[in-house]
């Protein structure tokens, strides 16, 4: 019997949409910012930089207290200075952090009760002092007291303990501190029974703190939360208590950390209950948890984070398809009637989305709106994202009833996405170019020699977080190689970014090949650990049809998780002026939707627009205002001016670098383009340098010109000085390429205690202090940029520390703000 090829089944449905509802007209009250705060976010006084910390306006952060053994940075008073420079709201001073070890070592109340009087007299003499919060306990619920034990007789012993010595920690801290702010009881999680009793007590006793604090962090926090906090706020209500602000101080696990798609879920849950939250300390002090890169990139994880500092007005009631259900789509909005903007926060799924906003008022959006779906991406806890590309501008009629629909199409669970809504104007707003892009697991690719681990799901969430929840280890040896096949519409350049940890110690290297041709060496900067993913950034080139990426060990180890292809462009982003931090007096005109779509910011005498610019690296870049009129632009202490529509060739540094933009004029965008030339940029290797005091080249394979100055520092004769022949005088950006591996290990099993350095920096007789974070190994090199002021021709640029070791120098740039 002879028969055909089997009938080729039906295609499957696409699944359909899900719904996120959005009701303008249901206020949830005015956007609160509560959800964007860091437990040891903060490391050292500009670790992370102003630039990525004054955008953010964080509201909470939770730090040890000043001197603390715990950790060997992240105390209280000193990181407050950056903190409250850069808008800050409240520190929150964890004080059992004085202690060494984890659980903290017990040595009586007494003992604490000293460290507990020096805690309070540091934070009662310190500068904005009344913006300190003091947490007496930390997990009392396990350490000291085991509060949770089942036994009934055995808890009621334990907590009559646990309350004397609150009561009397709470009075001591009042004793020196008068007007001090108090938070507590600070459970390892929610335990209703202590809480009950706990309030009863505090209010019996007149020891209630003014701020409720706990933890939500097990894989169920997403699922459990909104009962916690109804529960709590009946049991206050019960008790005759007037509402507590409430500050969950550690919230997320580790594979949610630096997720956008995991984060929306957290921050819309605690942002709809109006309470402050601090993200947990799972790694390394000093990048908000795992959201900012080195010291001044961000990732996709502070992305998000900006997108939610930037509501403004009030928040309104948003209706996910599954209220409290662990990663599933979820999301938050606000309506600014001032601004006559909304915006929508989403993400937590994939497939595509229908976001349905009600109650659109024809005041406030008028009858036709301009649309604008951005996305956020993970980019891992140590890959750069750039600003987030708009993914689509779309003119949309509003409804009879007020409504509008938005379609998010092709999401991916771990990007989050924005949706901005703007009244529509005359013109067409500029078509969103999306290059192709496609993604390709490791895990799926042909594998030689390594091994697929599964990664951080929901039963292990306090794993990694991992493209997929897979990626591809163990690729060690000389026949370990993972083969991509992949496929490109045309002939051209092509972006590759490649996710991947590095376990190695120092910089590890694989061969890249393209269908088994002449390979490539791929140097992977070293990682905290082999999960905490980092992305490495090439190009290739390929012709149209299918290909095979072959990644091969070469030295050291790496492991992978994705790869990505995108058609390469030159990088350009139109930074939509209504959307910009404003001060002083502003108008928004969106009496036309050209360009961005976004209408125009009318700036009044005085006012001012903030954007934010991201730079893949340091370099010149060309920035064109659209404007009506010049604008003076301020970066790096240059101020200049632009005209409409004419470029300016201006200095970035990696990363973020604000951006503030002056004069009486209407702004549509602030449009900058450029992969960072080095033109005109003053370059001075290490070797080039004037040493003394013991400071010495050390030969390294992985500096520039194969070696750095090192043992610079710790004496006040050693020192680098740089002699510089400047073009002109003016505003330069210091461009200092150094590394180091500072670190004291507390015996912490989930933190790693990476210290920085510091360096005086002295030019033109002005001396300032600079901080380096720790580059992960001493033989990575990172770049950190500086502003100075150079006289035209001879200047000196001098390095030293006469009180500690400085970090190692490779070489360093100079370059006018404005090229």
């Amino acid at each position: 019997m002879i028969t055909g090829p089997p009938a080729a089944a039906p295609a499957a449905a696409a699944p359909a949409a899900q719904t996120l509802s959005v009701d303008l007209a249901a206020s949830e009250g005015p956007v609160m910012h509560g959800a964007n705060g860091a437990l040891y976010g903060l490391s050292d006084d500009g670790v992370p930089s102003d630039a990525v910390l004054e955008p953010l306006k964080i509201s909470t952060i939770s730090q040890k207290a000043e001197s603390g053994a715990q950790h060997p940075n992240g105390d209280a008073i000193t990181v407050s200075k950056s903190f409250f420079r850069n808008g800050g709201g409240d520190v929150l001073v964890m004080m059992q952090d004085i202690y060494a070890k984890w659980p903290y070592e017990d040595l009586g109340i007494d003992d604490y009760l000293t460290k507990v009087d020096g805690i309070a007299e540091d934070v009662e003499a310190a500068p904005n002092s009344e913006h300190f919060v003091y947490v007496p306990f930390n997990e009392p619920d396990w350490i000291w007291y085991e509060l949770g034990v089942e036994d009934q007789a055995t808890y009621e012993v334990n907590r009559d303990r646990f309350f004397k010595d609150w009561k009397t920690v709470y009075e001591r801290i009042r004793a020196t501190d008068p007007d001090a702010r108090i938070a507590g009881p600070n459970e390892s999680a929610y335990h209703p029974r202590l809480l009950t009793d706990f309030l009863a007590f505090a209010k019996e006793e007149n020891v209630l703190p003014e701020v409720m604090t706990w933890h939500e962090l097990g894989s169920g926090s997403l699922r459990d939360f909104q009962d916690h906090y109804d529960t709590y706020r009946a049991t206050e209500k019960r008790l005759g208590i007037e509402p507590l602000a409430i500050n969950i101080n550690e919230y997320a696990n580790r594979r949610d950390l630096s997720v956008p798609g995991q984060l929306v879920q957290w921050v819309s849950m605690f942002e709809r209950n109006k309470v402050y939250a601090d993200q947990a300390y799972w790694d390394a002090a000093g990048n908000l948890d795992g959201n900012v890169v080195h010291t001044n990139i961000p990732n996709g994880g502070w992305w998000f984070f900006r997108w939610y500092a930037g509501l403004s007005g009030r928040t309104v009631k948003v209706t996910p398809p599954r209220p409290h259900t662990v990663d599933t789509l979820q999301g938050l909005a606000s309506l600014d009637r001032s601004r006559r903007q909304a915006q929508v926060l989403l993400g937590g799924a994939s497939g595509d989305a229908d976001v349905a906003v009600r109650h659109v008022h024809p005041d406030v959006c008028g009858r036709h709106v301009t649309a604008t779906v951005a996305e956020a991406a993970w980019s891992g806890y140590e890959g750069g994202h750039a600003t987030p590309r708009v993914l689509s501008r779309t003119e949309l009629k509003v409804a009879r009833d007020g409504s509008v629909t938005v379609p998010v199409t092709g999401m991916d669970r771990m990007s989050a996405y924005r949706v901005v809504l703007t009244p529509a104007g005359s013109g067409t707003p500029a078509e969103a170019t999306v290059p192709f892009t496609a993604s390709y697991e490791a895990e799926d690719a042909v594998i030689t020699g390594g091994q697929v681990r599964t990664q951080g799901t929901v039963s292990d969430a306090n794993g990694y977080a991992a493209s997929g929840t897979k990626d591809v280890g163990s690729l060690d040896s000389a026949q370990s190689k993972v083969q991509f096949r992949v496929s490109v519409p045309a002939t051209g350049t092509y972006d590759l970014s490649v996710l991947y940890g590095n376990q190695s110690g120092s910089p590890s290297t694989q061969l890249l090949s393209v269908d088994g041709g002449t390979p490539a060496v791929v140097t992977y900067p070293s990682t905290e650990n082999w999960l905490y993913r980092a992305k490495k950034d090439l190009t290739v080139e390929l012709t149209a049809g299918s290909h095979t990426l072959t990644l091969a060990h070469d030295t050291g180890e790496a492991t992978l998780d994705r790869i990505d292809l995108t058609a390469h462009t030159t990088p350009s982003t139109a930074y939509e002026a209504t959307l910009a931090d404003v001060s002083g007096r502003v108008a928004y005109d969106y009496r036309s939707s050209a360009g961005t779509g976004t209408g125009a910011l009318v700036l009044g005498r005085g006012a001012e627009a903030v954007f934010d610019v991201y730079a893949p690296r340091d370099g010149y870049y060309t920035v064109v205002p659209r404007a009506s009129a010049p604008v003076r632009l301020a970066l790096h202490g240059e101020t200049v001016t632009a005209h409409p529509g004419r470029a300016l060739k201006l200095y970035l540094v990696a990363g973020n670098n604000r951006v503030t933009a002056t004069g009486q004029a209407a702004l549509r965008s602030l449009d900058v383009t450029g992969s960072g030339s080095d033109s005109g940029v003053l370059s001075y290797a290490g070797t080039e340098a004037e040493l003394s005091g013991g400071a010495r080249l050390v030969a390294a394979a992985h500096a520039s010109e194969g070696s750095y100055i090192g043992w610079l520092g710790n004496s006040d004769a050693s020192k680098a000085v740089f002699n510089v022949d400047a073009p002109r005088a003016g505003a330069y950006v210091l461009v200092v390429r150094y590394g180091h591996n500072d670190r004291r290990d507390n015996g912490h099993a989930y933190n790693t205690d990476i210290m920085a350095r510091t360096a005086d920096v002295t030019v033109g007789g002005r001396t300032q202090k600079v901080t380096f974070k720790n580059t992960w190994s001493w033989d990575d090199f990172w770049t950190l940029g500086v502003p100075v002021e150079l006289r035209k021709g001879a200047n000196t640029v001098t390095f030293g520390n006469a009180s500690a070791w400085a970090p190692n120098l490779d070489r360093i740039q100079l370059a006018p703000v404005r090229g």
